[in-house]
């Protein structure tokens, strides 16, 4: 069985330092990794592809869409970096959705579980299913508390459709006994209810955090463990 690649996540949330992350690929010679532009606009998005020019990068297999991104920036990830898959989520999750714009590399473009699991409507007009198993997972903690069956039809959608790429946050306990999604991993232990999903591991997973890639090098080798193993 051939191993999934698990790569580093260039996140860009608030809380996440990405141009900190840029400086630490040239630190650790980091070649290969995932980026998450979703919360930059095109200004900053530019700065950070720049930026990029001059880190060890050379590969991105996975990159999260923005609904607002141009083709142009699509076709520098798959030019330059050699994008495998793209992700994006779900319609409705998005504002003024121009599906043309997309078309170009909607045959590797996976659709994301956000808060809801996207119709088939929805997943037929892209490649299939991108799995966020800590909306997964959080979702199955909250619907179970509420003795209400979790995520129904998912796993139906996810044989009927395929899943090309998945992303790997967080669960985090709150004081003992509630535990919630997080982009901000405090513990290895954090990642370990991945252990409940190994049939539905695609090919690539992204480590969707906020935590320096000092750190996500730990929870990358602590997750090749549980994944890989």
């Amino acid at each position: 069985m051939v191993d999934k690649k698990i790569l580093l996540g260039l996140t860009t949330t608030p809380n996440s330092d990405w141009r900190g992350k840029i400086e630490e690929t040239k630190k650790f010679n980091i070649t290969e990794i995932a980026l998450f532009p979703t919360y930059i606009q095109l200004p900053e998005r530019k700065e950070l592809y720049k930026l990029l020019e001059a880190t060890p990068v050379r590969s991105i297999p996975h990159v999260h869409l923005r609904n607002d991104m141009e083709e142009w920036e699509m076709d520098l990830f798959v030019e330059k970096y050699q994008t495998q898959v793209f992700n994006i989520h779900p319609l409705n999750a998005n504002f003024s959705f121009d599906y043309a714009k997309f078309s170009k590399y909607k045959h590797m473009t996976y659709i994301e579980n956000q808060y809801h699991i996207p119709g088939d409507s929805e997943i037929e007009m892209f490649a299939g299913l991108c799995i966020d198993f800590t909306h997964w997972e959080s979702d199955f903690i909250k619907e179970s508390m509420r003795r209400k069956k979790a995520y129904r039809n998912f796993e139906e959608k996810i044989r009927k459709y395929g899943v090309g790429v998945a992303h790997i946050s967080a669960i985090r306990s709150f004081m003992g006994f509630m535990s919630y999604d997080s982009h901000m991993m405090h513990d290895l232990k954090d990642l370990d209810y991945v252990k409940n999903y190994q049939e539905f591991f695609p090919p690539i997973i992204s480590i969707e955090l906020e935590n320096s890639f000092a750190e996500q090098l730990e929870a990358k080798e602590y997750l090749e463990k549980i994944i890989n193993n």
